[in-house]
């Protein structure tokens, strides 16, 4: 636990005075494999219930669990992005527990020597402020099945579908003081995780799930009980389940009550939590190594090779994207939040004929415009029908004065809908801007011949018109007319 001053604003003001809130979060992250930790069975979501269960998965006696290579791999990819230390030697240990949808009577996990020893996590907060929170641990183990309790009246069905499905546990130190800091945790791991392409994130899906450890204290003061929030399955969710249970249990201690070391499970329908079980021990889950399965040793070089073939990840890209491209350190951290958007991005500023269009406008119409839409439509950035070449085609159609910054406002809605590419229809309807100084003159003179007793009082002194002719040269040019040729024109005539 690292030591971090107090700071005010994380402070929750109670009937006794002000309280900290100690927070450290443990998420599950599914690792992306076709098979199993230690079966062959598949793991594809949404498959029909029981349909992707093998013998070992089910706990029938005898079986013995081959442990699959690429979990591995995955699992030392990910340490190797929280620049953890990777343990060469690590022991898979059996932990105890009886649960309907366990059938073995126990859990393989690590335990005392997991494969992935402390790191770090570099959190993105508000107004560019960034924070660092250490990583204890990753380590590997199976997931438990489902119970299904709403199915049926009187019976619980059970679905071993998930029974056995590799589980990257990744704790963090209790580093974190509010829900704001908690919920960029688990943004900035989301992205780790998609970027090395070791677990998707689908906390939907039940593929990235967070318990949530919460205690509160006085500030500076000696370490609280704390509560476990268990499997958590939003980020949003996180953010409540925080607030609530800080609140509660500053009001049992401020009313004399003493909090209990337990596991609660937040309502999503009420907003609040509730009891769960009395919190378990170690000891209670008699771990002890697994028989079946030798200690696990890795390779160093094989470690090397894997660091050095690892894709860059969100804070380099971030500051590559500021320092090649000149964006803000606020317009790089958007655009390289999520794996795709980065990509998409840079390969709209690359579709010029010279290899590069306006990366700052560029930045401009994917953060402002593209997000506008996706956001209003419900559409991730690989839904969009505009594909990373053709908006960088329309930023080529502004840069080189073919159309206005609001006529490419009407071609992108265009090419949002349809998915055609903007220089086809520019050419359909006839947006091509007017450049020609003689056709803009015209409109000008016309529009000044229509309206001159406004040029009469623009020339006493009422400068505030200028903006009135301005919109009636446009209007008669359907907006086509170049604004900065049109605004240089008509200033030269009304003052002439």
């Amino acid at each position: 636990m690292r030591d971090i001053p107090v700071d005010e604003k994380n402070l929750i003001e109670g009937k006794t005075g002000k309280w900290e809130v100690i927070l450290g979060l443990e998420v599950h992250a599914q690792v992306i494999s076709k098979s199993k930790l230690f079966s062959g069975a598949a793991t594809a979501f949404g498959a029909e219930p029981n349909t992707q269960v093998s013998l070992v998965d089910a706990g029938f006696p005898g079986m013995l669990p081959v442990i699959n290579e690429v979990c591995i791999e995955q699992a030392v990819k990910t340490g190797l992005g929280l620049n953890a230390k990777i343990n060469l030697k690590s022991v898979f240990d059996r932990k105890n527990y009886f649960y309907a949808d366990l059938p073995a009577g126990y859990q393989i996990s690590q335990y005392t020597q997991p494969i992935v020893g402390e790191g770090t996590i570099i959190l993105d907060l508000p107004e560019g402020r960034r924070r660092e929170v250490g990583i204890t641990r990753l380590h590997l183990e199976q997931d438990a099945g489902k119970s299904l309790h709403d199915q049926h009246p009187t019976k619980t069905y059970v679905d071993l579908n998930r029974a056995g499905v590799a589980l990257m546990e990744i704790v963090s130190e209790p580093d974190m003081r509010n829900s704001e800091e908690a919920a960029a945790y688990l943004r900035k791991l989301r992205s780790i995780l998609r970027y090395l392409g070791t677990c998707d994130g689908n906390m939907d899906e039940g593929s990235m799930r967070c318990d949530v450890n919460v205690s509160v204290r006085k500030p500076g003061g000696e370490l609280g009980t704390r509560c476990e929030i268990k499997n958590v399955n939003s980020i949003r969710f996180v953010a409540a389940a925080i607030e609530y249970e800080a609140r509660r249990q500053i009001e049992v201690i401020e009313e004399g009550g003493t909090i209990k070391q337990e596991t609660r499970l937040w309502d999503t329908n009420k907003g609040v939590t509730r009891s769960m079980r009395s919190k378990e021990h170690a000891h209670d889950y008699r771990y002890f190594p697994d028989p079946d399965l030798l200690p696990l040793k890795l390779d160093a070089a094989w470690v090397e090779s894997l660091k050095q073939h690892l894709p860059e990840l969100p804070d380099p890209k971030r500051a590559r994207f500021a320092k090649d491209f000149g964006l803000s350190d606020y317009d790089a951290g958007v655009l390289v939040a999520e794996k795709e958007t980065a990509d998409y991005y840079e390969q709209a500023v690359a579709s010029g004929p010279n290899g590069g269009r306006d990366a700052k406008l560029t930045a401009n119409w994917v953060i402002s415009e593209l997000f506008g839409v996706l956001n209003k439509s419900g559409k991730a950035i690989t839904e969009s029908k505009i594909s990373a070449q053709h908006l960088g085609e329309l930023v080529g159609l502004i840069q080189d004065n073919t159309i206005s910054g609001r006529i490419a406002k009407d071609v992108f809605v265009e090419m949002f809908e349809s998915g055609k590419a903007p220089a086809a229809i520019v050419e359909e309807k006839g947006l091509r801007q007017v450049t020609d100084t003689g056709a803009i003159d015209a409109s000008i003179d016309e529009i000044m011949a229509k309206n001159a007793d406004k040029v009469a009082e623009y020339r006493s002194g009422k400068d505030k018109l200028f903006g009135f002719f301005v919109g009636q040269v446009m209007k008669a040019t359907g907006g086509k007319a170049n604004p900065a040729m049109l605004n240089e024109r008509l200033k030269a005539k009304l003052n002439g």
